[in-house]
């Protein structure tokens, strides 16, 4: 598999990640007027997937900051773990794309969701 295909499968945990934190792309505009911007991304790859493999994307919050998310995240397949990243993430207006504080609401929801969420079922 290319390896610029994992960071589709690192976004779309992302989005599903933050969905089932209650909090869908959309609502975080029209809530709370801000977005989230990748700010710096550091991956290691581990293993090769293989055509038609199925695997298992995870997010977990690594280091949560004033404005800004660390999430580790992993693909993982039967064989193991295939590729780990941390991706920083920035909080920014909406408007302005300037850095804001996270939200209250998200930040706790950050928090509390701290261990490992995993998205099952994404063939390569």
């Amino acid at each position: 598999m290319y390896h610029g295909a994992y960071l589709n499968f690192f976004e779309r945990a992302r989005t599903e990640w933050l969905r089932h934190l209650g909090f869908e792309q959309p609502q975080l505009i029209r809530r709370f007027g801000v977005f989230f911007i990748v700010r710096s991304l550091d991956m290691k790859f581990m293993r090769p997937a293989r055509l038609d493999d199925l695997v298992e994307v995870s997010v977990d919050v690594s280091q949560l900051g004033r404005a800004q998310v660390t999430l580790a995240q992993e693909v993982t397949s039967k064989e193991g773990t295939l590729v780990r990243a941390n991706v920083n993430l920035a909080c920014v207006s909406s408007g302005t794309f300037r850095p804001q504080p996270l939200p209250n609401d998200i930040g706790a929801a950050f928090l509390k969701a701290a261990g490992t969420t995993t998205i099952k079922g994404i063939a390569t």
